[in-house]
C-alpha cells in the first residue's frame, strides 16, 4: 500500500477485468452442466446393471407374485446396503470429529490469558467473600498488637545495662560490690 492509504491503481483495465469474470462465469456454467449429464449417465448405468426392465406382458398371476417376491428381496439388499453406509458415514464424521479436538488439543490453540492486576480494597473482598453477611467497613489494623514509646525505652535501657557487663563485674568485685549487692537487696546474682 502507499504510504498515504490510497489503494494501488490495477494493472488490469475495468474492462479487461469485466471480460475475464464473464469468461470464469461461463466456464464454471458449463462445468456444472457437465457435471449434471455426468451423474445422470452414472445413475441410468447403475440402475441399468443393478436392475434390468420389466418383462410383465404376458406373466401369470404366480410368475407376477414371484416377481413382486424378488423386488422386495432386492429392495430389502438396498436397504442394508444403506444403512450400511449411513452407519460408515457417522462413524467416520465422529471419528474425524475426535480427531480435530486432539488436533486442538496438541496445537496448544488454548492459551491461558495473561492474568492483570487489579486492585481491590479490603472491603471490596470481604464483601466478594463473605456476601450478604459483611457489614460496614472492617477496619484490619484493630487487631495488630500496639507498641507504646514507654516499652521501647525501657527496653533500650534494659540493652544498654546488657551491653555493659564488663563494666558491672569490675564494679560488684571485691568487698564494695558485695557491700552494694546487700544493699540493693540481692542485686546481680
Amino acid at each position: 500500500m502507499n504510504p498515504k492509504g490510497e489503494k494501488p491503481k490495477s494493472k488490469i483495465s475495468a474492462s479487461r477485468k469485466l471480460s475475464l469474470k464473464m469468461l470464469l462465469l461461463t466456464r464454471a456454467c458449463e462445468d456444472l452442466e457437465r457435471e449434471t449429464q455426468e451423474r445422470q449417465q452414472e445413475k441410468t448405468r447403475y440402475l441399468g446393471e443393478k436392475l434390468p426392465p420389466l418383462q410383465m406382458s404376458g406373466l401369470s398371476l404366480d410368475e407376477l407374485q414371484n416377481l413382486c417376491k424378488e423386488l422386495h428381496s432386492k429392495i430389502d439388499v438396498v436397504d442394508e446396503e444403506r444403512y450400511d453406509c449411513e452407519a460408515k458415514v457417522n462413524k467416520h464424521n465422529k471419528d474425524i470429529h475426535e480427531l480435530k479436538l486432539k488436533v486442538q488439543d496438541l496445537g496448544g490453540k488454548f492459551k491461558k490469558p495473561a492474568l492483570r492486576k487489579v486492585r481491590v480494597s479490603a472491603d471490596e473482598m470481604m464483601r466478594a467473600l463473605l456476601g450478604s453477611k459483611h457489614k460496614g467497613s472492617m477496619d484490619l489494623r484493630a487487631n495488630l498488637k500496639s507498641v507504646k514509646k514507654e516499652d521501647v525505652k525501657q527496653d533500650k535501657v534494659l540493652t544498654s545495662e546488657v551491653g555493659d557487663w564488663r563494666k558491672n563485674v569490675e564494679a560488684m568485685s571485691g568487698m564494695e560490690g558485695r557491700k552494694k549487692m546487700f544493699d540493693t537487696g540481692g542485686g546481680a546474682q
